[in-house]
């Protein structure tokens, strides 16, 4: 299990250690228990030699390596073991233009991954089809990629798209109640920070737009497909700026205006205001918000401001 060090930096690392704390104590642990598989991390493991060699060793075919090399070795034929209540302490992100980089990796990756070992998966012999159903459909399918695009495609496209076309009813049960549920179930995670429940919702669909990119990025192969920005981590160095420094750090508009951000926020906050005018469903409630969240994480008033001199 992962014990991030700076989870308290600011609110884009609490809410980082939400969405990681949902994938170590759920997906991992599920994994580990029902298929003897999970997507190994990197951060923490030990191999054994064998395991390595026989799966080939590592490959830089794809920006993930490290999930590349717990497929093929359980295709081989070896167990995995998930061992939640062994804390190993990591550093997250802290700046905003890194976390991006870092997602943008870890979308990427993993839907260029499933296109190069579909067919691999599909012709082992090795393993029972049960598990690969469960490593193409769950572990590939629904979590690396159908989860990126409809996150966005639902609820930052569509689901403002209905505010213009009236006629296109979303059923409530589906845009309200099976999306609470969800997200309740996935914030129990993190008890300390449940009651961040919507600004994580509202910071992931942000995040969906980079992660879906990324996904066809990933599938289609195309010119990012193998970019490899290395994730800055400060320690410590946000902490001793001086106030000076701190001061002249938000004037860099440069290094921190994302365009795309801003341009979709923009729009939902379009979508908002004609909702409120001629809309009768108040779903400019959410759309505000989601606009504000989108607006504000493009100008760059999110996580650390680190001096880059």
């Amino acid at each position: 299990m992962n014990d991030a060090v700076n989870s308290n930096d600011c609110l884009m690392t609490r809410l980082q250690e939400m969405s990681l704390n949902y994938h170590f104590k759920v997906e991992q642990e599920y994994g580990s228990i029902a298929f003897a598989f999970f997507g190994f991390n990197g951060t923490a493991g030990v191999w054994r030699m064998a395991a390595l060699d026989e799966a080939g060793g590592w490959k830089d075919r794809t920006t993930v390596e490290d999930m590349d090399l717990a497929v093929r070795a359980s295709l081989k034929g070896w167990k995995f073991l998930y061992l939640g209540s062994l804390m190993v302490k990591n550093e997250l992100p802290s700046v905003f233009k890194a976390y991006r980089y870092q997602q943008h990796r870890w979308s990427c990756g993993p839907a260029n991954l499933f296109r190069k070992m579909f067919f691999e998966i599909m012709r082992n012999e090795r393993v029972t089809w049960w598990k690969k159903l469960y490593v193409l459909y769950s572990f590939f399918f629904v979590r690396k990629i159908v989860s990126h695009i409809v996150t966005f495609t639902l609820y930052c496209v569509v689901f403002p798209a209905t505010v213009l076309v009236p006629e296109v009813m979303i059923p409530r049960w589906f845009t309200v109640y099976i999306g609470t549920m969800i997200t309740l179930l996935s914030a129990l995670g993190t008890p300390r920070s449940f009651y961040l429940v919507v600004f994580w919702v509202l910071f992931e669909n942000v995040m969906s737009l980079h992660r879906a990119k990324a996904t066809f990025v990933g599938l289609f192969e195309t010119q990012r497909v193998n970019e490899w920005v290395v994730t800055e981590k400060h320690g410590d160095a946000s902490k001793v700026k001086t106030t000076t420094q701190q001061s002249l750090s938000w004037f860099r508009i440069g290094e921190r205006v994302h365009m795309l951000e801003l341009c979709v926020g923009i729009v939902l906050f379009g979508c908002a205001c004609y909702d409120l005018a001629y809309g009768k469903y108040h779903y400019y409630v959410y759309l505000y918000l989601q606009a504000i969240a989108f607006i504000t994480m493009g100008c760059g008033f999110i996580g650390t401001q680190v001096s880059s001199s």
